[in-house]
């Protein structure tokens, strides 16, 4: 995929959007400087590029009774099973993300539990039975320092 040409309005633009998506685009246009309709114009065209891929409403999982979060190194038995291992992966709600990874691991998940037996269950019912997956090891987070989008002021004109 091409990478987008940003100019600094546009910068401008994504980080008011990264750090509030509620913002008001008449808002973000008088902090730019421009027209209401310029704003318009230029987030849909942000988003048709690929630039921006929606918004979000974040929740705290905690405050949900999610009391673990925990990151899952996963090793397949073979690497033509991949894309099936992943589609079936995804079927386990408690995993909310999935990367394919360079290392000891060919797959990384990150997964909410109620408790450590929601996470064993879900790792020994859900995880280890995916044909395919041959060896996991557990990750447990003890606390999420921060999280955070990219930084747009690393892009160049």
């Amino acid at each position: 995929m091409p990478k987008i040409a940003l100019d600094a309005i546009d910068r401008k633009i994504l980080k008011y959007l990264i750090k509030n998506a509620r913002m008001p685009f008449l808002e973000i246009a008088r902090e730019c400087g421009i027209s209401g309709a310029a704003i318009h114009q230029r987030i849909r065209k942000l988003d048709e590029s690929g630039v921006i891929l929606g918004s979000r409403l974040i929740v705290d999982p905690k405050m949900l009774g999610f009391d673990v979060c925990a990151h899952i190194g996963i090793i397949i038995k073979d690497p033509q099973q991949l894309m099936q291992t992943m589609e079936k992966l995804r079927d386990v709600p408690e995993i909310v993300e999935c990367h394919f990874i360079t290392g000891s691991y060919n797959i990384l998940a990150k997964l909410y539990c109620l408790d450590n037996e929601h996470l064993m269950r879900t790792i020994f019912d859900g995880i280890l039975r995916i044909p395919g997956v041959s060896t996991t090891e557990t990750f447990i987070s003890l606390q999420e320092t921060f999280q955070r989008q990219v930084n747009v002021d690393f892009i160049e004109e």
